[in-house]
C-alpha cells in the first residue's frame, strides 16, 4: 500500500507499529486525531509534514479530526519553552483558527475533515473532573518531560496550570476516542499521555506517530516564521521558487523526503544528479502541490533574469511628486521599510539597489526627476514615476 509506505517512511517513531497494522487491517474507519495550536495561524512547509500524512490517511478513507486547541491555548502550550507562555483570549483563538483552516485546505479535503474545538469538552469539566484527571498522573512522571525538568532544576518559574497542559491535551484523545494521533517529535510526551489516559478511561489506546521537525532555510534551527527561515504555504510562486534556491544543499534531501510525496528511489536519483537541478525540481514540486505547475517556467525565467542583475517586467509603479528624497525616507514612503531605522539596516546590509546599483550611503539624496527602479533583495521591485 503506497500511502502506508510513505507514512512509515516519514515517521520518526510509531507506538506501536504492530498496533498500527492491526488497526489498519481491522476494516474500521479510523479516527485520526491532529491537534492544532491556534496561536500560530500562519503555516509553512514545516507544518505540511504532518498535514500531508493526514492527507495520506484521508485518501485511505479514514476520518481526520482536527482539534483546534482553543481552550488549551488559553493556558499556552509550554512544550519546549524555557518560560511560561502568554495565554490567548477566546476571541484570539477563534480568529486564528479560522485563518488556520483556510490554509489547511491547500492540503486537506475540507469536506472530509472534521473540525472540533477542545473547549467543547474541557470547558464543561468541573473541579471533581479535574481532580479525577490529575489523579491519573504523578508529579514525578510529569517532570520526566524535559522542558519541565529543566525549568524545575534551574529554579525557573513552573506554574501548576502548565503541569495540567499534557493532561488536558491527552484528554482530547479520550473525548474523541481517537485511534491514531500524529504530531511533531516535540509533542511526543503529550501524545503518549493521551495514549495512556485512554487506557485509564477504559478505551483502546491510540497509536502515536511522531514526525520530524523540518529544519529552516538557515540549515540549523527548526523552520519558523519568527526566525524568518521558512517557506510559507501562502507565499507567492516566485517566493517559493526563490526560497527553494536558498535551501542549504546539505538538507535538501530532507526537504524532498519530508515535504513532498516523491518516492525515495526518485529522490535518491535527483540528489545524485546536479545539485542546482535538484533545487529546481524541489521548487517545481512545491508549485505543483500548492500553486500551478505551469507557473514554474515563468518564475524561473524571472529568477534567472534577476540573478543576472536584470529587472523584471510589469513591476508595480508609484508616482512621487518630489524631485529628490533621502534614500531612507524613500524606502519608508514606498513601504519597503516600516521605519527609518529599518531602512538604514536594509541599506547597510547592502540589500538596496536603485537602477541595479547597490546603495550604501544612508544619507544619499535620490534624484526623482526621472524614472527609477528601487529594488530590495531579489523579490521586491518598485518603479518610481513622475
Amino acid at each position: 500500500m503506497e500511502n502506508l509506505e510513505i507514512i512509515k517512511r516519514k515517521a520518526v517513531q510509531i507506538f506501536s507499529e504492530k498496533e498500527l497494522d492491526e488497526k489498519l487491517n481491522s476494516g474500521k474507519k479510523l479516527i485520526i486525531k491532529f491537534g492544532a495550536d491556534p496561536s500560530r495561524p500562519d503555516l509553512h512547509i514545516g507544518h505540511s509534514v504532518p498535514l500531508r500524512i493526514l492527507k495520506q490517511f484521508q485518501d485511505m478513507g479514514h476520518q481526520i479530526v482536527f482539534v483546534i486547541g482553543d481552550f488549551t491555548a488559553m493556558i499556552g502550550d509550554p512544550s519546549g519553552k524555557s518560560k511560561t507562555r502568554p495565554a490567548l483570549t477566546y476571541e484570539e483563538t477563534r480568529k486564528s483558527a479560522e485563518t488556520y483552516m483556510q490554509q489547511v485546505t491547500k492540503i486537506l479535503d475540507v469536506n472530509k475533515t472534521k473540525i472540533v474545538f477542545n473547549s467543547e469538552w474541557l470547558s464543561k469539566m468541573n473541579f471533581e473532573d479535574i481532580i479525577k484527571l490529575a489523579s491519573k498522573y504523578t508529579v514525578a512522571r510529569i517532570l520526566e518531560r524535559d522542558d519541565f525538568k529543566n525549568r524545575f532544576e534551574n529554579n525557573l518559574p513552573l506554574s501548576m496550570h502548565e503541569l495540567l497542559y499534557p493532561l488536558m491535551q491527552g484528554y482530547d484523545s479520550v473525548a474523541l476516542n481517537a485511534d491514531i494521533e500524529i504530531g511533531g517529535t516535540d509533542q511526543t510526551f503529550n501524545l503518549l499521555v493521551g495514549r495512556e489516559l485512554q487506557k485509564d478511561y477504559g478505551e483502546d489506546s491510540q497509536v502515536v506517530m511522531t514526525f520530524p521537525l523540518l529544519v529552516g532555510l538557515d540549515g540549523k534551527e527548526k523552520m519558523s516564521k519568527s526566525l524568518d527561515n521558512y517557506i510559507g504555504l501562502t507565499d507567492t510562486p516566485f517566493e517559493k521558487f526563490e526560497k527553494s534556491m536558498k535551501i542549504p544543499d546539505s538538507v535538501l534531501k530532507q526537504y524532498f523526503e519530508l515535504a513532498t510525496d516523491i518516492p525515495q528511489n526518485e529522490i535518491d536519483n535527483i540528489m545524485n544528479g546536479d545539485i542546482i537541478e535538484a533545487h529546481f525540481k524541489f521548487a517545481k514540486e512545491l508549485l505543483k502541490m500548492y500553486d500551478k505547475e505551469e507557473d514554474f517556467e515563468v518564475v524561473k525565467q524571472r529568477y534567472d533574469k534577476i540573478a543576472k542583475g536584470g529587472i523584471p517586467e510589469n513591476i508595480k509603479e508609484i508616482e512621487i511628486l518630489e524631485d529628490n528624497m533621502n534614500i531612507c525616507d524613500l524606502l519608508v514612503k514606498i513601504s519597503f521599510a516600516s521605519s527609518k531605522s529599518e531602512a538604514r539596516r536594509m541599506i547597510t546590509g547592502r540589500g538596496v539597489k536603485i537602477n541595479s546599483i547597490v546603495k550604501e550611503d544612508i544619507n544619499e539624496l535620490i534624484d526623482l526627476s526621472k524614472e527609477i527602479v528601487v529594488q530590495f533583495g531579489k523579490n521586491k521591485f518598485i518603479k518610481i514615476i513622475k
